[in-house]
């Protein structure tokens, strides 16, 4: 048999795990001078605690797992004959992967309660599966790194987490990335006012796909909803709208006078465009995009979303305001704010635009040729003392031909060799070679250590 890996998951080189490293540590160091402290969550939860948080749609691309032993044993026969797949999967499964970050540490927040310090500011950079169709930049395995609060209903957590997302992408060198804004009271204000605030969530899911299907196919998939004609004609001056965030602001403000929902929304959209205006961003700009809905039931305010420039790519970052996400557990009155970085998509947009310039190299800094027993003891003394340096070091593990040795330098794209021979061990010295430049230094321990380290 072929080996082979399911679809939608990859592996990794040594290469790619270093660029992917150096990803991750922007954002963990930018979440932690933002304030927010690390968890983590069991990366498949109940099944239970899943099912019914995402929407239909969600539900469908959650992987299901299969309880252990007989499973089937003790499911009724007349439950099998149905062959009716949402009564039967809770019956055989007890657990699921978690889909996303957002609801594990909602049951994390409700679970430890009574130890959690509010508002709590938690982030978490973990894998996150779904049963979706594999594309370019989307997968079935893919991390996931959130930054939520959960016990504020301040606006200022959505003005920082634009701030965290311009911080990260900026020192990342992704420019002009488009951090989009809307918010779902907007969204609820435009279903009031067209007469289908019943069917809420059908216009959401269908108006969040207007990048993909275009007007014409976002107002079909209403009408396959039965969403009205009358309806539909109402809410195409919202596909009109134009100009600076404030002139759309305005104009969206009138047309939802009659809202009482709608105008809060505009209010605070305006609260948050205003003070990133006044504050300013380093290489992002903050743009109102009232058709951004992102398809999911718990968001409540803010709703936001991220595209970077230069590439075509689907959002690299998103989130927005849940405020009674906790309530799905129980605990009722928890406001909530996060967002998230969608790491694959980063990194291939940077491996696009050749932003990994500063990513640090993989493999060793120096390696020692090994020209036999005493030269390799020799050469591990000085290795020890490079590595409490913090020098990654390696001795080559045999006295193969020299040629050998320097192809496996050439190919790891080792930067220096060392050779050390009868000559360099009588005179306590070495033999540095520069692998770029071909130039050769004899030095003594000391004088090794500066010239790698420069």
């Amino acid at each position: 048999m072929k080996p082979s890996i399911p679809k939608g998951t990859r592996d990794f080189s040594s290469d790619e795990i270093a660029k992917r490293n150096y990803i991750f540590g922007i954002i963990k160091e930018s979440f932690e001078l933002y304030g927010f402290e690390p968890i983590e969550t069991p990366s498949f939860e109940n099944y239970g605690t899943l099912m019914g948080k995402y929407g239909e749609e969600g539900d469908r691309l959650i992987f299901k797992i299969l309880n252990s032993g007989d499973f089937l044993k003790k499911v009724d026969d007349s439950l099998l004959h149905q062959k009716d797949t949402g009564q039967l999967t809770p019956k055989i499964c007890e657990k699921a992967l978690r889909y996303d970050l957002t609801v594990p540490f909602a049951r994390y927040v409700v679970q430890h309660q009574n130890e959690i310090n509010f508002p709590f500011k938690r982030y978490q950079i973990q894998p996150v599966w779904r049963a979706d169709r594999p594309q370019k930049g989307r997968f079935r395995e893919f991390f996931q790194c959130d930054a939520d609060v959960v016990g504020s209903d301040s606006l200022w957590q959505e003005v920082e987490f634009i701030q965290l997302y311009d911080t990260v992408f900026s020192q990342l060198g992704l420019k002009e990335t488009r951090i989009k804004i809307n918010n779902r009271k907007i969204l609820s204000g435009v279903a009031e006012i067209i007469g289908a605030k019943d069917k809420l969530i059908d216009f959401t899911v269908a108006l969040d796909k207007l990048d993909k299907i275009g007007e014409e196919g976002v107002l079909k998939e209403m009408r396959d909803k039965n969403i009205s004609e009358n309806a539909l004609d109402k809410l195409k001056p919202l596909f009109r709208l134009s100009g600076s965030n404030q002139e759309q602001l305005e104009a969206l403000a009138k047309m939802l006078t009659d809202s009482e929902e709608g105008t809060i929304g505009v209010e605070e959209l305006r609260f948050v465009t205003d003070q990133i205006e006044l504050l300013g961003l380093k290489t992002s700009k903050l743009v109102l995009d009232l058709t951004l809905a992102r398809g999911l039931n718990y968001y409540t305010g803010a709703i936001l979303e991220v595209q970077a420039q230069g590439v075509e790519m689907g959002s690299i970052g998103g989130g927005g305001r849940y405020d009674d996400l906790t309530g799905i557990f129980g605990l009722k009155g928890i406001s909530g704010v996060g967002i998230s970085f969608g790491l694959d998509r980063i990194y291939l947009v940077m491996e696009a635009l050749g932003l990994f310039s500063k990513a640090p190299k993989s493999g060793p800094d120096v390696l020692f040729i090994n020209f036999g027993e005493n030269e390799a003891l020799y050469s591990l003394r000085a290795i020890q003392k490079l590595r409490n340096a913090g020098f990654k070091s390696e001795l080559y593990p045999s006295a193969a031909k020299l040629k050998k040795q320097m192809n496996y330098a050439d190919r790891k794209e080792i930067p220096y060799v060392v050779l050390v021979g009868e000559e360099e061990m009588n005179s306590e010295g070495y033999k540095l070679k520069n692998m770029s430049t071909g130039d050769q230094l004899d030095c003594n321990l000391d004088e090794l250590i500066r010239l790698i380290s420069s």
